[in-house]
């Protein structure tokens, strides 16, 4: 290696080289810490105590730890049953826009989902844009060219 090579970055740093020796890729894949291995460890056989006591103490009004929970317990994405007309060309889609637009402010569906739909039809909606246009393109051509010659 040349000095410039050692040379410190800017940043502080020294350039690293390879993070292990060649044949060595480290920890195998999918091993455990050293600390999770002992947390394990230490934490066998009590998991159902310590839930109920979490349960427990989150019933008694610790917030943070009802939030915790929660945030495990209950699932993050859920399904969702909303009527959308179908739509066939691209400005039908506003029908479908203003179904979902209706759904969220009757409360059937969060803003977020609404936003996630919205995308939705967006992309079909220009999907069939594409396709409309490629179809309208060959049927030019067509015309143009009643006889492809070669």
């Amino acid at each position: 290696m040349t000095q410039q090579e050692n040379a410190p970055r800017e940043n502080g740093g020294v350039k690293r080289g390879r993070p292990f020796a060649k044949r060595n890729a480290g920890r195998p894949r999918g091993s455990k810490n050293r600390r999770t291995v002992l947390a394990q460890a230490l934490l066998a056989g009590e998991e159902t105590e310590l839930v109920r006591k979490a349960i427990e103490l989150a019933k008694a009004g610790d917030v943070p730890l009802l939030k915790f929970l929660l945030d495990r317990l209950l699932p993050k994405e859920r399904l969702i049953k909303i009527d959308i007309p179908r739509f066939d060309f691209s400005d039908e889609a506003i029908d479908g826009m203003a179904a979902i637009s209706r759904a969220i402010a009757e409360g059937q569906i969060t803003p977020s989902e609404g936003a996630a739909l919205s995308h939705m039809i967006s992309g079909y909606s220009r999907a069939i844009e594409v396709w409309d246009l490629s179809r309208r393109i060959e049927a030019i051509e067509a015309s143009l060219n009643p006889k492809d010659e070669k």
